[in-house]
């Protein structure tokens, strides 16, 4: 199962102003670069989190359906299905009416009965599940903690920029961002 990123979120979490107001920037000079450190920061606590902080499309590839037609995509939350299509062995797609799929928020899961479930003519990569998935559409959605754990990269970020120290690593999370989004880490094996 893989899955890629079909349409980003609409807007960052956090603003440049609301960044700059804790970074206690006075000026409009570092804009452009307080800007990149939100959607860095962003990036990394949803890599991190394995979840989309605010509203974005993912699709998610399958080989076949797994037994009992229960998916758990890596990512979350799980907010809607918005196209499921399978793929005949001449590589044409047939969409699945995706009312047929309850979508378990709670577990984090995909759930459809196996016997309603086309099988795919083609052994890799015949089924496409489109999801939208993120806490909302406006930063005020995101949990708070997360968005501390932004705020906290993009001081770190911009008070280390261009900095090397011997001997340290300033690359480095600090370990109070670790510990806010520790509650909301999904760990795989």
């Amino acid at each position: 199962m893989s899955a890629y990123l079909l349409i980003p979120p609409a807007a960052e979490p956090l603003s440049v102003a609301d960044a700059k107001n804790f970074l206690r920037v006075e000026h409009g000079d570092d804009d452009a670069i307080i800007a990149s450190l939100i959607a860095a920061a962003r990036n990394h606590v949803e890599a991190l989190t394995r979840s989309g902080l605010i509203t974005q499309t993912w699709r998610l590839v399958l080989d076949r359906w797994p037994e009992g037609g229960r998916i758990r995509p890596r990512i979350g939350p799980l907010r809607a299905l918005t196209a499921a299509r399978v793929f005949n062995a001449a590589g044409a797609a047939s969409a699945i009416d995706t009312e047929i799929f309850v979508i378990d928020k709670a577990a984090g899961a995909i759930a459809a009965p196996a016997w309603s479930l086309p099988v795919p003519g083609r052994s890799v990569a015949g089924i496409e599940l489109d999801l939208q998935v993120g806490f909302g559409a406006a930063g005020s959605d995101v949990p708070p903690v997360l968005l501390q754990a932004i705020r906290t990269l993009v001081a770190h970020w911009y008070e280390n920029r261009g900095l090397i120290a011997i001997g340290q690593s300033v690359a480095m999370m600090p370990a109070s961002v670790n510990a806010m989004i520790s509650s909301y880490r999904v760990l795989s094996l």
